[in-house]
């Protein structure tokens, strides 16, 4: 008899361990799918399989990341700020094109959410770890915070950054519109320029 109950309470000890292995086995193969749908650019597939995991877990620094950049590309800016905002100073650690590609998801986020003071700084971070022909799309997105903040000199500023390096590193017939626009725009704030200095 003491023999069946030793055997009862070791399956009842034993049982629920096998259990959690093979719920962390089952959810360490959704982690695996949820990667390669981020990598294959499936940002919904891949929200949905992250934020299930983050519910359970609490995921570490990256995959909140990970999870802030779906949400920027499902257009959900306010809780792609959150994710990302909530990690960005954590995230050094990792490759610099890396965390450019974070810096930028969390700087466009706030740009389109109207936080202006906001995205300038990451952009920033951005522009020192990004690749060249990537740095015109953040002084152009700078410029056009600056100039919603009627700062007129950093708007001017940003924009001839901006054109400089649209010109030299992607001179492409995609951005000729672009290139245009922003040689356009600059004689304005020119003047704008001019007459902040006049009026001080």
């Amino acid at each position: 008899m003491k023999k069946y109950v030793f055997i009862a309470l070791l399956l009842l000890t034993v049982m629920p361990v096998d259990a959690q292995r093979r719920q962390k086995s089952e959810d360490a193969e959704q982690l695996g799918r949820a990667m390669e749908y981020f990598s294959s650019g499936k940002y919904h597939e891949a929200l949905l399989l992250f934020q299930k995991l983050d519910d359970e877990y609490e995921l570490n620094p990256r995959f909140k990341a990970y999870l802030g950049v779906c949400y920027y590309y499902e257009w959900n800016y306010e809780k792609a700020t959150a994710y990302l905002d909530s990690v960005i100073t954590k995230l050094d650690v990792y490759a610099p094109h890396e965390r450019s590609f974070y810096y930028f998801a969390d700087a466009e986020s706030h740009f389109n959410l109207g936080h202006y003071r906001k995205c300038i700084p990451l952009y920033e971070k951005q522009l020192q770890v990004c690749y060249d022909n990537e740095k015109g799309d953040s002084f152009y997105r700078i410029a056009f915070s600056y100039m919603f903040l009627e700062e007129w000199e950093n708007a001017r500023d940003s924009f001839q950054s901006a054109l400089s390096y649209y010109q030299r590193y992607r001179n492409t017939p995609e951005l000729k519109a672009r290139i245009t626009q922003i040689q356009k725009m600059l004689p304005g704030i020119e003047e704008e320029v001019k007459k902040r200095t006049s009026d001080n």
